[in-house]
């Protein structure tokens, strides 16, 4: 080297040195606040906290509403008024659509009117059966009195029987007496008298006894008669109720026959597409419009049998990208021989932005645990490696980015679960890492600048 070059370099330092020295003591002479490193990267940090971490799995399906309806006309006929709207919210019972009617209205009025004409006969049958069980009633006991009557005059004339036998004694014993001088011919006589007096009774009760025998012959001939009149109405009763079941039947297929040209709402719910025009002639079956009740839907999911220990009634079930969760509500006892699946169903209470047949992204969160998820943003990769920056302090009080290695779980939500390398409560950059290197400053009290957006976790 000549002294010239050595010359020059020694000159360099010492005014290098010189310049730093002075820099040095204007900076302690003054009480300005540190500046930022030169080169140090504007970052968004914050602090690494522990949340919920839900073991999941994703599957596809397509929501189903539990209860829908195709309305189709019972009847052929031609639509004379369509009374609803696509997109109607309708009651059960409202008219849908009005064919014109196949029967006429005078044959509904004539079977109504022989319903009313059987009523009438089923009436006057039932009055005359009333009339028959109440003479039955009146001759029962009319039979009664006359079995009291009957018997009582029995008992009259067995006394008066003995009577007749005490005076046939009677004179029997003064018909001796008489004879033999002992009593006179008026004493005889006396007992004459009162034997043929009790003889004339005898004859008068025992005639009294036949007529009220006769009496009861008589009353129970009146309820046998009574009897079969009750036989009679019952069965007039019943050949009256059949008729009149008859005509109402036949109201019934008359009326059914008119009904069927009023297509009503079999359920609430919430009309579909109406492409039918007033005019237009309808077949039986011909679909006309659905009613779907879309407040509660279901989603069927195939859930692999690897997880059949995990399933349960009741585990919540979440729409990815979405706040709606529902839970599942049917889990099948077979399984799918050839897919190898347990069909299971959660049920999602609709908050307006669901629709029956729409295809969703569904996450069966199998359970939940205490742990530490981090943003998306905040994750770089590096060959299939997955690392975050955490803020440390550098020399002369600068802060540096650190790379730390980390394993991750399945995204939920936005946010990855840390399953390995990271403890909480640590400084990590959560924004502004795509110009960031290990080691590298930062400035964490900056906005970063950055327009690029993290890459998606199935581009990384």
């Amino acid at each position: 080297m000549t002294d010239f070059n050595v010359r020059s370099l020694l000159s360099r330092k010492c005014l290098s040195g010189l310049l730093t020295l002075s820099w040095l003591v204007s900076a302690c002479g003054n009480a300005t606040p540190e500046m930022p490193q030169a080169g140090a990267v504007p970052v968004t940090v914050d602090t690494v906290r522990k949340g919920v971490v839900e073991e999941s799995a994703e599957f596809n399906g397509k929501l189903e509403a539990k209860r829908r309806v195709v309305v189709r006309p019972q009847t052929d006929g031609q639509i004379t008024a369509i009374a609803v709207n696509s997109g109607d919210a309708v009651e059960a019972g409202k008219l849908i659509v009005q064919l014109k009617p196949q029967k006429n209205q005078a044959e509904v009025n004539a079977a109504v009117s022989n319903v009313n004409v059987r009523q009438a006969s089923l009436n006057s049958t039932r009055a005359e059966l009333n009339g028959a069980k109440a003479e039955e009633s009146r001759a029962k006991a009319q039979v009664q009195s006359a079995q009291a009557d009957l018997q009582s005059q029995i008992a009259e004339v067995q006394r008066q029987q003995a009577e007749v036998k005490l005076r046939q004694e009677e004179f029997k014993r003064s018909t001796f007496l008489v004879s033999e001088g002992v009593q006179p011919q008026q004493e005889l006589d006396e007992k004459k008298r009162n034997l043929d007096t009790a003889i004339a009774n005898l004859k008068s009760q025992q005639a009294l006894r036949n007529s009220r025998q006769e009496a009861l012959n008589g009353a129970r001939a009146a309820l046998r008669a009574a009897r079969e009149r009750i036989k009679g109405a019952e069965a007039a009763l019943d050949r009256e109720n059949a008729r009149v079941r008859e005509a109402e039947a036949q109201v019934g297929v008359v009326s059914e026959d008119l009904d069927d040209n009023r297509i009503t709402a079999p359920i609430s719910g919430i009309i579909g597409d109406i492409s039918a025009k007033v005019g237009d002639y309808v077949e039986q079956g011909d679909d006309l419009t659905s009613i779907t009740q879309n407040s509660t839907l279901e989603l069927r999911l195939s859930i692999p049998v690897e997880r059949a220990d995990q399933l349960r009634l009741g585990l919540p079930v979440e729409l990815v990208d979405t706040n709606i969760r529902g839970k599942i509500s049917f889990i099948s006892p077979q399984v799918d021989s050839e897919a190898q699946s347990i069909l299971a169903k959660a049920t999602f209470t609709n908050d307006g932005n669901l629709r029956d047949g729409q295809f969703v992204r569904a996450r069966v969160i199998w359970n939940s645990q205490s742990g530490i998820l981090i943003p998306m943003t905040a994750v770089s990769r590096i060959g299939g490696q997955a690392f975050v920056f955490l803020v440390e302090d550098g020399e002369s009080q600068e802060k540096i980015a650190r790379q730390q290695p980390i394993s991750l779980g399945a995204l939920q939500g936005g946010k990855y679960p840390v399953l390995k390398g990271l403890e909480g409560g640590e400084k990590m950059v959560t924004e502004g890492i795509l110009k960031l290197s290990d080691g590298a400053p930062i400035d964490p009290n900056s906005q970063p600048q950055e327009t690029e957006t993290t890459p998606s976790p199935e581009a990384q």
